[in-house]
């Protein structure tokens, strides 16, 4: 069959913006922002979600004390561990900031278009962040072994190789079938891929270490989680409109390697001596976290056994009620428009 996946016009006299006529790819607008007339309800809810979580980097007080704690502090696996998984995270980032408008050139909705402008920015400002960590925090000698960890560390090397040719298959050769399969990488990078490294983060902070850190990464967390949000109405929306292009199997295979994959890296980088995380602790979370996420899509656990999150300090930090409830409050909450995410949209 003749594939008819083509990038989207600059602009289309021919074109019709009628809700009716819109879909979410392959539709046949006029190239306008016509946003006063919208069909997923889903995308404006979200828009106000992720303009009221705006921040930047350089509002979060702290990081002095943590450059202090880094070297008289933490173990040489905990600087190591931070060392790599800032790598990881920079490559995520970095690589997101880039790709996104390939993806949007194909969507057809402006209310989707903007949200994925909106997150592309996003996405710029957590590099930054990553970047004024490592001014601030590890020596400028450092600071480019961080930047190309992946060059000296064959499974980093591997992970990033892996992520960055799905995207660039689409680019190449843009069709149906390398459109979803770039979809879902990118719903498996927002999803899950990020998560072992933000734990990382939050089990040093619930042992009161490197709090600044760990305040920076709380705010990137809950970018990335309208982001995780975004991509799986995305995929849903083709599972309704395009059932011929959704193929839930493939999903279920790539969230099979994300997690083997995110299990090695993590289980590598983490090693077996970092207080409160451990291989048996990595495994069970990433399998949990992968349920979590084939539940967003309405697609069954892929893991059984893997029925409750063994970080029970993640949830603990996140409670208001609890003695840490307070962590995440910095001067950059007076830059947070919104007050809660939650009921904000549905999961």
């Amino acid at each position: 069959m003749k594939n008819n996946f083509k990038r989207n016009p600059i602009f289309n006299p021919k074109g019709n913006d009628d809700v009716a006529k819109r879909t979410i790819i392959k539709g046949q607008t006029t190239g306008l922002f016509q946003l006063n007339a919208t069909k997923y309800q889903w995308a404006t809810s979200l828009y106000q979600v992720m303009v009221g979580n705006f921040w930047v980097p350089e509002k979060v007080s702290g990081l002095k004390d943590d450059a202090r704690m880094f070297h008289s502090t933490l173990t040489e696996e905990e600087q190591r561990a931070y060392k790599g998984i800032l790598s990881f995270l920079i490559f995520l980032d970095s690589i997101q900031t880039v790709n996104l408008p390939n993806f949007s050139d194909y969507v057809t909705s402006p209310e989707v278009n903007l949200i994925l402008s909106i997150q592309a920015y996003q996405e710029a400002i957590h590099s930054q962040s990553y970047a004024t960590i490592l001014e601030t925090v590890v020596d400028s000698k450092d600071r480019e072994e961080i930047y190309y960890f992946w060059r000296d560390d064959k499974i980093l090397l591997g992970r990033n190789k892996y992520i960055g040719q799905i995207y660039q298959d689409f680019i190449d050769k843009p069709s149906d079938k390398s459109f979803f399969r770039g979809i879902v990488a990118n719903y498996l990078l927002e999803s899950l891929y990020f998560y072992n490294g933000f734990a990382f983060f939050d089990t040093l902070v619930d042992q009161m270490k490197m709090l600044a850190t760990g305040r920076m990464i709380s705010y990137i967390r809950r970018d990335e989680l309208t982001h995780v949000t975004l991509f799986s109405h995305l995929i849903k929306e083709i599972k309704a409109e395009f059932p011929e292009i959704y193929d839930e199997n493939l999903i279920v295979q790539m969230m099979q390697s994300a997690v083997e994959q995110e299990i090695v890296w993590g289980q590598h980088i983490l090693g077996n001596k970092m207080p409160g995380m451990n291989r048996r602790t990595t495994e069970e979370y990433t399998k949990w976290l992968a349920n979590q996420r084939l539940e967003l899509l309405g697609i069954a656990p892929l893991y059984k056994d893997a029925v409750q999150n063994p970080y029970k300090h993640l949830d603990r930090l996140q409670d208001t009620n609890s003695d840490k409830g307070n962590f995440f409050e910095s001067t950059v909450v007076n830059y947070t428009q919104s007050s809660s995410m939650n009921g904000s949209w549905d999961f």
